[in-house]
């Protein structure tokens, strides 16, 4: 009853607010891949904010498989590949191999500050600048982490769905 209680005093726990996104220019995404997305998430040396906010996703709150968004195990699967992390240098190969393992078209997605630019890892000697300066980068998530609303949302404007 206590647990109850404070659940009800307390309110939702995830915050409230403006948007972080920025603006995305539109995707040529085929009419087939609108209706659901399978997701490869690569974990490219992050500090595992992004990750735990991607993991937050398949929850009962956000739940993102019933907007049509799945996160598969092999790439060979994938649409799109999730990458977080700025790209250390022990990675690089594990992401071109993973890259040319998914089918064709194919997608990637940069995942917080880290993935876009290097974020708190930029100028750091085992890294790269961001994932972009591995593989060509479709979509951009800012933040540190973003949030999962924010991932939901670009999501479904790649996907042509808002």
């Amino acid at each position: 009853m206590n647990l109850l209680l404070r659940k009800l005093k307390m309110g939702r726990l995830t915050e409230k607010g403006g948007n972080s996104l920025t603006n995305q220019k539109p995707s040529k995404l085929p009419s087939s891949f609108r209706q659901s997305l399978q997701a490869r998430h690569l974990d490219c040396g992050s500090c595992n904010g992004c990750d735990w906010e991607l993991t937050a996703l398949g929850n009962s709150f956000y739940d993102h498989q019933h907007l049509g968004i799945d996160f598969v195990a092999s790439p060979r699967h994938a649409d799109l590949l999730m990458c977080t992390g700025p790209g250390s240098t022990q990675l690089l190969m594990a992401a071109h191999e993973t890259y040319e393992a998914m089918p064709r078209p194919k997608w990637v997605v940069a995942v917080g500050d880290c993935a876009i630019d290097g974020g708190v890892f930029r100028g750091a000697y085992a890294c790269e600048e961001g994932i972009g300066k591995v593989l060509t980068v479709d979509v951009e998530i800012p933040g540190c982490p973003p949030k999962p609303e924010d991932i939901i949302k670009a999501l479904l404007e790649f996907m042509g769905k808002r």
